[in-house]
């Protein structure tokens, strides 16, 4: 009776296991196809190359790509692999840190684009260049890194670093109250510094286009488009918060913790990853002209190619 009960806990188990990692996967391959659409008709077409605004969202959503990819490994791998060497856990996870806090970072930078664009439109095209586009990316990797470097840092001087680590996780790996400091200090620092940005920049834009407005009409789809971008700040910094709502729900019994942490995973890292590129993409009219050519060329190319035959 008691192998009976054993054998189907087990079998439940790797069921269990199997359906989220299959889930996970299939989310991240579906995000990484959409989004390689997009790089795909970037890169093709150079009407995209000399505009900051596609710069800085083709930036966003390759930024994305990398980190879905590098966070649905470590997903699969608390699974599969549980004696992973730690200096390249610590490379996973500085990579899936940097990819987190680039989103917001760059969501900022679009706002304060945008904002110079509406509100300083003789300054635009002396200060929105290219090369200071470039810069920007690069300051946006460079402050995004610093939080990961830091907990590097952490570590090493904690002297707890060991040659394998049984769950490639930060929870796992940086488990010291320093590191814990330091990931509420860094979050909220973040948070602060891109809401200012946005609320500032946005609120800057929906007065300048109620002044400017000839119609009502005109003036509510400016803000419509404000608050999406505000949602979809929303939905990419939802994130900062999984710490926090893991910790609330650390008293649960370890079988409900496990499927809310899986879900608090999907809501907060995965699913903002899918909508992001598409309020962009598709509600732009020069991507979605060119995703409508891509596609209706692939349709046709499938259509001839029987005929052929």
């Amino acid at each position: 009776m008691n192998s009976t009960v054993l054998l189907y806990s087990l079998q439940e188990k790797y069921a269990d296991a199997f359906a989220k990692n299959f889930s996970i996967v299939l989310l991240a391959v579906i995000i990484i196809s959409i989004n390689g659409m997009f790089v795909f008709i970037f890169f093709r077409r150079s009407v995209f190359h000399s505009d900051p605004r596609y710069i800085l969202y083709i930036h966003l959503v390759m930024n994305d790509m990398l980190m879905v990819f590098i966070s649905v490994v470590l997903f699969v791998m608390t699974f599969a692999w549980h004696n992973v060497p730690v200096p390249l856990c610590v490379l996973f996870l500085l990579i899936t840190s940097a990819t987190h806090r680039n989103t917001p970072l760059t969501l900022a930078g679009m706002a304060v684009e945008r904002y110079i664009a509406v509100c300083k439109p003789l300054h635009h095209h002396q200060i929105c260049t290219v090369r200071w586009t470039y810069i920007l990316i690069s300051l946006i990797w460079s402050v995004g890194v610093l939080p990961g470097l830091a907990d590097i840092f952490l570590l090493l001087i904690n002297g707890s670093l060991a040659l394998f680590i049984t769950y490639c996780t930060p929870v796992t790996l940086y488990n010291t109250p320093n590191h814990a400091e330091l990931s509420k200090i860094m979050n909220g620092i973040y948070s602060s510094v891109v809401w200012l940005i946005l609320v500032y920049t946005y609120c800057q834009v929906l007065v300048k286009a109620k002044r400017s407005s000839t119609n009502k009409s005109s003036a509510k789809k400016a803000q419509s488009t404000i608050l999406l971008h505000g949602a979809q700040l929303l939905l990419c910094m939802l994130s900062y918060i999984t710490p926090v709502l893991d910790k609330m729900y650390a008293p649960l019994v370890t079988e409900q913790q496990k499927k809310i942490n899986f879900f608090n995973y999907l809501l907060t890292n995965i699913l903002p990853r899918l909508l992001t590129p598409l309020i962009y993409g598709v509600r732009d009219k020069q991507f979605y002209n060119h995703i409508k050519a891509l596609i209706s060329c692939k349709l046709s190319v499938v259509n001839v190619d029987p005929a052929k035959q």
